[in-house]
């Protein structure tokens, strides 16, 4: 009896661990870090709205479980969205864009729209983007694509996030112009943050995209023409140019010619002067120190002297004056 009673009470002990075992795993619960959990009892299904868990690992009981929403960004894509301009055409628009829900709005979102969030989010989104763009033409969906796409956006932020400042609001940021400080429930919109938007294509009727290549493809030509008629005449006026800097070259280098000329006449004119006068001094004491006073004797002389200067003068004399030789 009595080694029986030990292993029924060991045995018990040990079932009753077990069991606290498995109790103390099953009542710990996970959240990724991409998660937000709320806290939901599983026998009756009702959801303790007390607190907003983030990623980890919580101890809440064997009978609890986390009901999860994302915490990462939302991709949504509205795909040919068929929009009126403001001039009554069907336009398609095609747009792209990220959000997030805010934690501390989780509950609000939870009781508004439980898990069924995401299609109310695209919808009401959808209508923000048709009621943006309405108040665009054609023209201007196809010109101003920057400026629209900074509306839309706006649109899309405003209906989903609400009005409140956020975080990223700034002085300078765009998408927080008028934005509220103090906010009231019905101020924050869906309970969701619009972080990022993309506008993608916009697609107009073929008859009025035809008649847009039409007179985006005459402008082109127009302006082509305008370059030529410009081409044309920055050639003649270069030309011009080019003649003038010619001719002003060509004046002077003439005037330099004869500048050079002239500086070279008067060199050879003082060279002359000076040679004519240094001979005439040199003659003069030639006669003085030869006691050459007759003037015919004087020129003979001097033309004598001259002829034998000559390079390629070959002097003789008649054998009948009996003069033979070289003179010098």
């Amino acid at each position: 009896m009595g080694s029986g009673l030990i292993k029924g009470i060991v045995a018990v002990v040990a079932f009753i661990l077990g069991l606290i075992s498995i109790l103390i795993v099953a009542s710990y619960s996970y959240l990724d870090y991409y998660e937000y959990g709320l806290k939901r009892q599983k026998s009756t299904g009702s959801v303790d709205k007390t607190e907003v868990y983030d990623g980890g690992r919580y101890f809440i009981g064997p009978d609890f479980e986390f009901k999860v929403f994302p915490a990462d960004l939302h991709k949504v894509d509205l795909d040919d969205a068929k929009v009126f301009s403001s001039d009554k055409l069907e336009v398609q628009v095609t747009a792209h864009f990220q959000y997030a829900i805010r934690k501390n709005e989780l509950i609000s979102l939870h009781d508004a729209y439980d898990l069924g969030y995401k299609e109310v989010m695209k919808s009401s989104a959808l209508d923000a983007v048709k009621g943006a763009i309405t108040v665009y033409n054609v023209r201007e969906l196809i010109n101003n694509r920057s400026e629209i796409e900074q509306t839309v956006w706006k649109s899309v932020r405003e209906r989903l996030g609400g009005t409140c400042c956020n975080s990223y609001c700034g002085k300078t940021n765009p998408l927080c112009t008028n934005c509220l400080t103090v906010c009231s429930p019905s101020h924050r919109g869906l309970n969701v943050e619009v972080k990022f938007f993309q506008l993608g294509r916009i697609q107009i009727p073929s008859d009025v995209e035809k008649q847009f290549i039409r007179a985006s493809t005459l402008k082109e030509q127009n302006e082509e023409e305008k370059l030529k008629q410009n081409a044309v005449i920055v050639r003649k006026e270069t030309n011009q140019k080019v003649a003038e800097i010619e001719n002003e070259a060509k004046e002077i280098s003439q005037n330099a010619t004869a500048q050079a000329a002239l500086i070279q006449s008067i060199a050879q004119a003082n060279y002359t002067a000076f040679l004519e006068t240094a001979r005439s001094e040199g003659l003069k004491q030639v006669f003085s120190s030869l006691q050459i006073t007759q003037q015919d004797q004087k020129n003979s002389f001097d033309y004598l002297r001259t002829i034998r200067g000559l390079e390629k003068l070959h002097l003789t004399v008649d054998y009948q004056q009996r003069i033979a030789g070289n003179i010098g």
